[in-house]
């Protein structure tokens, strides 16, 4: 067996070729740069803020509607990472992420990062942890509290959520360890285990090392923040499995962590709830906020 009980890569493509789980993967792309441009045509927004020294390390902020750089950094806030199989997509792409949360007053900070296999995942990570430090340092700039930082994640993305809560802020970054004050990990990939007998392997270049340091359910936490596993109920059994196996590990040691099946979602359609802070996605994240 290849993994698990997987014999080829035939089997394992199946399951986490994504694009082949619907009809055409480029309406939902066309509707996610639609969105993003109309919530761009209505909010304030600020791109292509640099968080690190490359090109690709850049942010786009969108602050929360009525905050000002003086007022003392009053707005949660929420970090957003991008999905894409760590090798496509970028931050203007999910503009639209900030459109429930703005509504009920939270700014929103959406990751760009480098892609495989111009970088590593080692680097990817790296990245969206410099991306989290820069937003609790500069909160106050965009009228974010620094001490309301929730992050939350899409499929790579939600591997990168999770990969957040194992960083040693303190140790690392000289940060308060506790800056992240809540995680939401949408059809995340949390054992990596896999990719490298699939067809994403030529891009993602995975060595076994790579996979064990960045396999999230290798290395949970003794303390977290609150987590909240998501996913689509149309998705591969895979994708399912891998939220409710890392739910299982989370919860094994006794951390705070639910699981959201969302029912008539796949894959791509399972994040359009962040546009309506009443979905049960989006309402479920602001919950965990402390905004109802």
């Amino acid at each position: 067996m290849l993994y698990r009980n997987f014999a080829t890569q035939e089997e394992l493509d199946a399951e986490y070729n994504l694009e082949q789980t619907v009809p055409d993967v480029s309406l939902y792309a066309d509707f996610y740069l639609r969105e993003s441009e109309k919530v761009r045509a209505e909010m304030e927004h600020r791109l292509n803020m640099p968080f690190g020294p490359t090109l690709a390390e850049h942010l786009d902020l969108y602050p929360a509607p009525g905050t000002k750089p003086g007022d003392g950094g009053t707005a949660p806030v929420l970090v957003y990472v991008h999905g894409g199989y760590w090798r496509s997509r970028t931050s203007k792409e999910f503009g639209f992420v900030a459109r429930g949360p703005a509504s009920k007053d939270v700014a929103t900070v959406v990751v760009n990062y480098a892609l495989c296999p111009y970088v590593t995942i080692d680097e990817i990570v790296r990245q969206t942890r410099a991306a989290v430090a820069w937003t609790y340092k500069n909160a106050a700039s965009f009228g974010g509290d620094p001490e309301r930082i929730h992050v939350a994640g899409h499929s790579a993305g939600g591997h990168l959520t999770a990969m957040l809560l194992t960083t040693d802020w303190k140790g690392d970054y000289g940060l308060p360890p506790d800056i992240i004050k809540g995680a939401c990990a949408i059809s995340g990939l949390f054992d990596l285990a896999p990719f490298p007998y699939t067809f994403a392997q030529p891009k993602l270049q995975l060595t076994w090392e790579q996979v064990l340091r960045n396999s999230p359910i290798l290395h949970v936490p003794d303390t977290a923040p609150p987590l909240l596993l998501a996913y689509g109920e149309g998705e591969p059994a895979e994708l399912k499995r891998q939220s409710e196996d890392f739910l299982a590990a989370w919860q094994a040691k006794s951390l705070d962590a639910d699981l959201l099946p969302l029912p008539s979602k796949n894959h791509y359609d399972v994040i359009d709830g962040f546009l309506n802070a009443g979905s049960p996605l989006c309402s479920a994240l602001l919950e965990r906020m402390g905004i109802r």
